[in-house]
């Protein structure tokens, strides 16, 4: 049933005749005495204070509030319904893409596009300004009403990249299919390797350093051709020693980004960051990371949004444009079988969900998705492990990893991405249950713990796992030069940091800089 909005007035008629009734056919209605803020706008709602861990389930989603006269209403659709905040309407689930909204946002006007009459390659505004077609969802608003930057889906933006064409994509540039469940080449599951990719976001310094090398990735800990065990991590500025970082590079782990300031608020990089802030962040970080942390700027190739919040068509431009290979940062819906990683050549295959996310609408070719399959778990869904319901204990997060494993490998073995900030293994019993976990899993021949790049390089040249002992690009045969090699006894640089106002500490092998590396200075020149 569609919400329609009437005067406060008619509502609290219509609400006395619905608290006789109990409920009518799309949904049921309650008065509110407690727990849920007014937001007095006219419009409905969700309680902005849920359990965002179950914002995605039938129970939590197809609730809504609306405030009249400071008195909170909860609506609840009709069974098999879910409420879109968006829209203001109770729909299917495959129709429902933003559970994780707690309230719609104005929205400009839409534009007019090709009924504005302009001919000549160009497409009108809202107020039927004609523009060229190019500067339609560019990034950048350029109608006076901001139509133009206003509807910029897959569904709305009129240079939105096309679906998915498998004659045309091909391996090893291209990868796309339709629903994003198909397995690269082709092979049947039961030959293709279950990779687990095992990611960090944040900082590297002594508070975690210990936990990485002897306790999590030690090097008696190897795939089946008996290389060690690698992980990824997604790199912020901030409290980071660098020698640590250059001493995991050497170890054979990816080093990727995660930006330099990490800042807030959180939707300020899905809905704020320009092209240009997207370079100076994620450019910005990686040349940091080669400077201080010695690692070779080619292979840092991937990043990670901070907050998981993907800033659409202008962080992709960036990407395409600086050379990087992939992105981790997409929580798509709960899918079964799981989702593949694509390249953006074709339309994502998947709904934009997760957290307030802006998900790219054009083609940007080459460049991989690495998208975040939700993990399940008793209703529960969530992106990031550290990110699931802190009230679990060990054997909780054990079943929860065990189940989440054998949905990808009895079905079409998609990577299965553990994501994680290195605080969660502070409680001990979690740590024990992912210690247990991957010893378990592991003992398959068919288990394969990889870095994002290396899953790329598999996706790229797909082979059974029959072939994979001698697979080149899983080897651990990498030659560093001797000035690669991190040092014993890193620089410990008390520096003075200008957009802090204090001092700030950096730890690396090379030469201190003269300032404290940061945004639009990064390699700490004195100016």
């Amino acid at each position: 049933m569609h919400a329609t909005l009437l005067s406060p007035a008619c509502y609290f008629s219509l609400f006395v005749l619905l608290f006789v009734a109990h409920n009518v056919n799309s949904f049921e209605i309650t008065k509110i005495k407690r727990g849920v803020d007014c937001l007095e706008d006219g419009r409905f709602y969700r309680n902005p204070e849920r359990n965002m861990n179950q914002a995605w389930t039938n129970h939590e989603c197809s609730k809504y509030y609306l405030c009249l006269d400071e008195e909170v209403f909860e609506f609840r659709c009709s069974e098999g319904l879910l409420f879109d905040v968006t829209r203001q309407i109770c729909d299917f689930r495959a129709k429902v893409s933003d559970c994780d909204l707690h309230a719609a946002e104005p929205r400009p006007p839409k534009p007019l596009l090709e009924a504005a009459g302009c001919g000549n390659g160009l497409l009108g505004c809202a107020d039927a300004t004609c523009l060229p077609r190019d500067l339609f969802c560019d990034g950048t608003v350029d109608c006076i009403d901001s139509s133009d930057e206003g509807w910029c889906d897959v569904e709305n933006d009129p240079n939105a990249a096309p679906v998915c064409n498998t004659a045309a994509c091909r391996l090893p540039e291209c990868f796309c299919s339709r629903d994003g469940t198909i397995i690269p080449g082709f092979l049947d599951p039961k030959e293709t390797p279950q990779m687990l990719i095992i990611t960090f976001d944040d900082a590297v310094n002594p508070d975690n350093m210990f936990m990485y090398t002897d306790m999590l990735f030690p090097k008696n800990k190897t795939n089946p051709n008996g290389c060690p065990w690698r992980a990824t991590f997604f790199l912020s500025h901030e409290y980071t020693h660098y020698q640590q970082v250059q001493q995991l590079w050497n170890l054979g782990h990816e080093i990727a980004v995660h930006s330099i300031t990490h800042r807030g608020p959180e939707n300020w990089w899905s809905r704020n960051a320009t092209i240009e802030d997207w370079f100076d962040e994620m450019v910005g970080q990686a040349n940091v990371v080669n400077k201080f942390g010695g690692v070779r700027l080619e292979e840092v190739r991937g990043l990670r949004a901070p907050f998981l919040r993907s800033g659409g068509n202008r962080q992709f431009a960036m990407m395409r444009e600086f050379g990087f290979l992939y992105d981790a940062s997409l929580v798509a819906p709960i899918s079964d079988p799981p989702l593949w990683p694509y390249t953006l050549d074709y339309r994502i295959p998947h709904r934009c969900s997760g957290n307030n996310q802006n998900c790219p609408s054009r083609s940007f070719p080459g460049v991989w998705e690495m998208v975040i399959n939700q993990l399940q778990y008793e209703g529960y869904t969530c992106g990031m492990v550290d990110s699931c319901p802190p009230n679990l204990n060990g054997e909780d997060i054990y079943r929860m990893l065990r189940h989440n494993f054998y949905r990808h490998y009895n079905t079409n073995r998609a990577p299965l991405g553990l994501y994680f900030h290195s605080t969660w293994f502070k409680k001990e019993e979690y740590l024990k249950a992912f210690q247990r976990f991957l010893s378990e899993v592991t003992a398959n021949p068919e288990v394969w713990v990889v870095t994002n790049h290396q899953a790329i390089q598999w996706m790229k040249k797909p082979r059974p796992v029959s072939q994979l002992l001698n697979f080149a690009d899983w080897k651990c045969d990498r030659k560093l030069d001797p000035e690669e090699m991190a040092c014993n006894f890193p620089k410990n640089c008390r520096l003075q940091s200008r957009p802090h106002k204090s001092e700030r500490y950096l730890y690396t092998c090379t030469e201190c800089p003269k300032q404290y590396p940061w945004l639009r200075n990064e390699f700490g020149v004195d100016f």
